[in-house]
């Protein structure tokens, strides 16, 4: 196999390791990448068991709105279809995927009752017998709406005035009876105080989409016992049967989840949005049944990474050290909760980086706007954190004149050291990583510097 592995440097905490690395540094193959590569993989939609029907969903053209009307008699005229499947039809309409581990409340419909809170919400699904019948049933649903105020920006949600779109009566999550998650450690006013310089920095990203190589989808067979046997390319196939079992009303035990070939998935086939109206439509036509997203929804309402807005305030001295950072976070929600509550609170966690600061104040807010839900993505929560706080770390040193790698090593957290959320560092090894990175780009380090190390600090 081709490619450079930089090889492990051993010399580092030579007397904290019990044996040699038999991964690390190595290039493992895949268990799955033959399969893969010579197309004897099964995916989902490699299967077409007899009598299956197709399911298409006809959503929302606003941004928010109340739903006047549904008229679905057009529908029910296309030949091939079977069924009209409404919020009325669903046994238990509401929920949150993360009511699984006791966040709620229960935030999201299944399908929209009286009113839509973005572009391309599920209102009504189509259950046919070919995919072109569901398509045009689909297009044939009628919606009255009044459109209503739609707030699109983190701060404008949380702006006094603001049209409060959500039924709990805020546009934010409420952690604890607070608006945001928060961290308070040290004196952060104390610090700014005794600071040499402010230094501020705003950051701020768009959604993400994952576009996975197959679409979000499952398809769903009637078992002779009565059970349904779910084949899903979801990332969570414990969270996708829990969850459908409690939409259904039904026990666990009446569904089997089939997964392991995911199609590519970085985060956002851990929702469970198809499986339990595929599960319904299976339910009410006594047939297998099918839902897929096509390629354009699986771009416009799968769910994306956040957009997170990050403003960074440090009190710095002189010689570099941080002595005071304010970090105000905003986690685009979109619509609905889904992972983002607690995506947020391992954004606050996350804070105020690998560094050791005496005094830092956090509050990230997990808000709730009318824009496509967004979800868990590789490292959510802390992935957008990080750039913005390297970042303001290159800034500081800009503004400062300082080689940025001289800041960091000056301000890295060593082991024992006391984390802003009261955790204590260990393991850290940060002080070496930057010294073996600087080693391999050629950039040189002072000896005080390369004689820094993360288990102790003897620089003071």
């Amino acid at each position: 196999m081709g490619g450079r592995i930089t090889p492990i440097d051993t010399a580092y905490f030579k007397g904290e390791r019990s044996g040699g690395f038999s991964v690390i540094g190595t290039a493992v193959q895949r268990s799955d990448a033959r399969g893969h590569v010579t197309g004897r993989t099964v995916f989902f939609e490699d299967l077409t068991p007899p009598g299956l029907t197709h399911v298409k969903i006809h959503r929302s053209t606003r941004h928010h709105a109340r739903i006047d009307r549904v008229d679905v008699s057009g529908a029910l005229q296309v030949p091939g279809v079977l069924r009209v499947i409404t919020h009325r039809d669903v046994p238990n309409n509401w929920y949150v995927v993360l009511r699984l581990i006791g966040v709620g409340p229960d935030d999201e419909p299944v399908l929209a009752e009286d009113r839509v809170l973005y572009r391309g919400e599920p209102i009504v699904a189509v259950v046919a017998e070919t995919e072109e019948a569901a398509r045009e049933g689909a297009a044939r649903v009628v919606v009255d709406y009044t459109d209503l105020p739609a707030v699109l920006d983190v701060e404008e949600a949380l702006a006094e005035g603001a049209p409060i779109i959500k039924q709990a009566g805020t546009n934010h999550f409420v952690y604890e009876g607070h608006p945001c998650r928060r961290i308070r450690f040290g004196d952060v006013e104390r610090g700014f105080a005794q600071a040499d310089r402010i230094i501020e920095g705003r950051y701020s990203s768009s959604p993400i989409e994952h576009a996975p190589t197959e679409p979000t989808g499952c398809l769903v067979v009637p078992q002779g016992d009565g059970r349904l046997r779910i084949h899903s390319n979801t990332q969570a196939a414990f969270f996708t049967l829990d969850n459908t079992a409690l939409i259904l009303g039904v026990p666990p035990t009446s569904l089997r989840v089939v997964g392991g070939t995911v199609g590519g998935g970085f985060g956002g086939k851990v929702d469970v949005i198809v499986e339990p109206l595929a599960c319904l439509a299976a339910l009410l036509t006594g047939r297998p049944a099918k839902y897929v997203y096509s390629r354009a929804e699986e771009m416009q309402v799968s769910s994306t990474r956040a957009a997170e807005r990050i403003h960074i305030k440090d009190g710095v001295m002189r010689d570099g050290r941080i002595v005071a950072r304010q970090v105000t976070l905003y986690v685009d929600a979109g619509a609905y909760s889904r992972h983002s509550p607690y995506g947020t609170t391992k954004a606050a966690a996350h804070m105020p980086g690998p560094y050791t600061i005496p005094n830092v104040h956090v509050d990230c807010y997990c808000v709730y706007t009318n824009r496509t839900p967004s979800s868990a993505m590789r490292g959510f929560g802390v992935t957008i954190g990080d750039f913005a706080l390297e970042s303001q770390m290159d800034h500081v040193a800009r503004e400062l004149g300082l080689d940025p790698l001289r800041l960091r090593l000056t301000n890295a957290y060593r082991d024992g050291d006391m984390k802003a959320h009261r955790k204590i560092a260990s393991g850290t090894a940060l002080v070496e990583v930057i010294q073996s990175a600087a080693a391999l780009v050629g950039h040189e380090l002072p000896p005080e510097y390369l004689a820094m190390s993360s288990a102790e600090r003897a620089e003071g």
